[in-house]
This record gives structure tokens, C-alpha cells and sequence, in this order.
């Protein structure tokens, strides 16, 4: 199919361990995508949409993805449209393991600077669907990507991809690291958790229906927003609409308990205004500029103006702010820590953020660092 019949978006979908790979969460633009509405999928195999003449293949690869504990790994393969006049659509496949799922999103695909861009920032490409070999981007000097997981004998099937029934065979497989998948809400600036994937590193409880700032620490605040801009900006398909976008990397201090985003710290007080700043000035503009400024400081003192008493007001205000805050923190702290939590309330983990038609993804976790 061309592009022109096919709408250009992306549906976030979350797989479970078996060996069909069933759908445990699907996004409502899996309807534009393949015809689907959520609740028709969820519970079925997801290997039920997948070209006869890959099935194999991509079982091998739902496999070996786990197996190998991946993340940020991208394919192209054929999947099925529901109207068979549509017949099958050229898809790009994006899939991070996290603990007992696989998560990631599903995106038309074509050539183009969105293929580059997704290709790139990806940890692996792999090419199903012979046609797709144009959209396997490589950077210079990179490494061969990793060897395909050893599979033991008795789980190979037939050579032939068109016999299902001879496809390599699987228990559910154990979970893997501990991960957690968040799905934000990619269209409020406060980017609202609409799903949480385990209770490993936040409590689902906790956070669900919460700012996704209010596990991010306060001092990271602003560099965590400028990563979430950049991002959204990322997905973001030809035609100008929220689609898929790469992934980006990045390391923040995660809050375990929360606190409440919406309270931001107060501004700086202007330079001007801070105690001392006219006194220094201009510290070589007169040799009698320290008796000076003495003068003016015994005025000031004994005649305070109503602007100066203004800014001593709204000095104290916000020391009295910040002293709230500290308390909050320190009330916070002392909280009971979730499990994966450290025993102080913060945890530094690693992130993976993407961006998709339906929502933003990020993917914790626990740094090592």
C-alpha cells in the first residue's frame, strides 16, 4: 500500500511473553492504522496480524527480543490490515522489553527523513520484509547488531515461513530487568500518567492519573520538560501530525512518593535588588565610594523607603516558601519507600522517551551509575 491510503500515525501496543504474543494494551490509533479498534485486539495474538510468509521469522524475533532483554529496538515487517482490500501494511515496529512485557509502538512505513531519523536513534534495526531493505540506516563504524539469541534444537521448526503450525516453539519466558513503561498524556503540559506497566519502580497507585513532574525531582524539573519538548517535537510525521519520532536517552532522579509539580519554585530575586548589590557597583568609580555607601545604608536604615520595604516583604515570602518546601521534602523522605525505591525517597534511573500518535512513552530504569 502507498502512503496515500494509509494514515500516517502511530499506535502505542504492549505484548505479553507468550509465544503468540498477545495484545495487552493497545491505543486507539491502531483503528487508523490497521482498522482495529482496541478491544477487538487485546487478548489475541498479536502474531495473527503478522504476513504468512514472515510469520516465522517475526516469531523468532519476539523470541530472541525478550531472550536478550532489548530495548529501543526497532523492525519492518508486514502486519494486516482489517479491511482485506487493504491487505497487509508496511509497518515500523519499535519494542523495549520491561520485566514481564514487551512494550512499543507500531507507525506506518515509508521512505523518508522520519524512517532516518527513527532508524538512527534506534539500538537495532531489523529487516523482515524484503521491500524494507531502503529503510535500514546505519551510522559509520557502527558494530553489526547482536547476534540473533541461540535457540535450542528442539524449538526449531521447519525452514518454510509459510508453515505456522512448524514455527519455533516456547513456554512463557521468565520476566527479564526491572522495568517500568509509562504512558503519558503527549497534548497537556503537565503530561498526565495514563498507564503504568508494574508496581517495580513507581506504585501504580501513586501515580496514576498524576503530573508525570511530580516523580520527577524539582532541580531536574526544567531539564526533564526541555527533553519532553524536544520529543514531542520529534513526533511529529510530514503531513504535521503527532506521530512516532525516535527514541531519546536521558538520566533524572525519580521521586518514589511524588510531590506536587504544580508548586514551583519562586523566582530569583533581581540582582539589583539583592542586600549590597548598589554598594558594589561600582567599586573604582570614587575613592570614597565605601563611606558612601555607608551614608546611603544609615539612610536607608533610618528612613526605609516604601519600595525597599516592598522587596524585604517579598525576600521573607519567599524564605518562608522555600522553608515550606524543605518541610514537604523532608516529609516526603521520611515516607515508606516503594519496592525498587532507595531508602531515601529518590532513585536515579535511566529513561527512554518517545513519542507516539496517542501519547508519549518512558521507559525506566534503574541506573547502574
Amino acid at each position: 500500500m502507498d502512503s496515500s491510503s494509509t494514515a500516517c500515525v502511530s499506535f502505542i501496543g504492549i505484548v505479553d511473553f507468550t509465544e503468540d504474543a498477545k495484545w495487552v494494551y493497545c491505543s486507539e490509533s491502531v483503528y487508523d492504522l490497521l482498522g482495529f479498534e482496541p478491544h477487538e485486539l487485546i487478548g489475541t495474538p498479536s502474531l495473527n496480524l503478522v504476513h504468512p510468509d514472515e510469520f516465522s521469522e517475526v516469531k523468532e524475533l519476539h523470541y530472541t527480543t525478550i531472550s536478550q532483554d532489548q530495548a529501543a529496538v526497532l523492525a519492518y515487517l508486514r502486519m494486516r490490515h482489517k479491511d482485506p482490500y487493504k491487505g497487509y501494511i508496511l509497518c515500523g515496529i519499535s519494542r523495549t522489553v520491561c520485566q514481564n512485557v514487551l512494550v512499543g509502538s507500531v507507525s506506518f512505513a515509508a521512505p523518508g527523513p522520519k524512517a532516518m531519523h527513527n532508524a538512527s536513534t534506534a539500538q537495532e534495526v531489523k529487516i523482515i520484509t524484503p521491500t524494507a531493505k531502503d529503510l535500514e540506516f546505519r551510522r559509520w563504524n557502527d558494530p553489526n547488531p547482536m547476534p540473533p539469541c541461540p535457540i535450542p534444537a528442539e524449538r526449531m521448526g521447519s525452514p518454510s515461513r509459510r508453515e505456522r503450525t512448524r514455527a519455533i516453539s516456547f513456554d512463557p519466558l521468565p520476566e527479564q530487568s526491572v522495568r517500568t513503561a509509562l504512558i503519558l498524556d503527549r497534548f497537556s503540559v503537565n503530561c498526565g500518567i495514563l498507564y503504568c506497566s508494574n508496581d517495580s519502580l513507581l506504585a501504580t497507585t501513586t501515580c496514576m492519573g498524576r503530573s508525570f513532574f511530580d516523580f520527577v525531582s524539582r532541580r531536574e524539573e526544567d531539564l526533564v520538560r526541555s527533553w519532553i519538548d524536544v520529543i514531542k517535537g520529534w513526533g511529529v510525521n510530514e503531513r504535521g501530525q503527532p506521530s512516532d519520532g525516535g527514541f531519546g536517552f536521558g538520566k533524572f532522579t525519580v521521586l518514589v512518593r511524588g510531590r506536587d509539580s504544580s508548586i514551583r519554585q519562586p523566582d530569583p530575586v533581581p540582582s539589583r535588588h539583592r542586600n549590597g548589590s548598589h554598594a558594589h557597583s561600582h567599586p573604582h568609580s570614587d575613592p570614597h565610594s565605601a563611606s558612601n555607601s555607608r551614608t546611603r545604608d544609615a539612610r536607608s536604615h533610618n528612613y526605609p523607603s516604601a519600595a525597599g520595604s516592598g522587596y524585604r516583604e517579598r525576600d521573607r515570602e519567599r524564605e518562608r516558601e522555600r522553608e515550606r518546601d524543605r518541610e514537604r521534602e523532608r516529609g516526603m523522605m521520611r515516607a515508606p519507600r516503594a519496592r525498587g525505591s532507595a531508602a531515601e525517597g529518590e532513585l536515579v534511573v535511566d529513561a527512554i522517551f518517545s513519542a507516539h500518535s496517542d501519547g508519549l512513552m518512558v521507559i525506566l530504569r534503574k541506573s547502574s551509575s
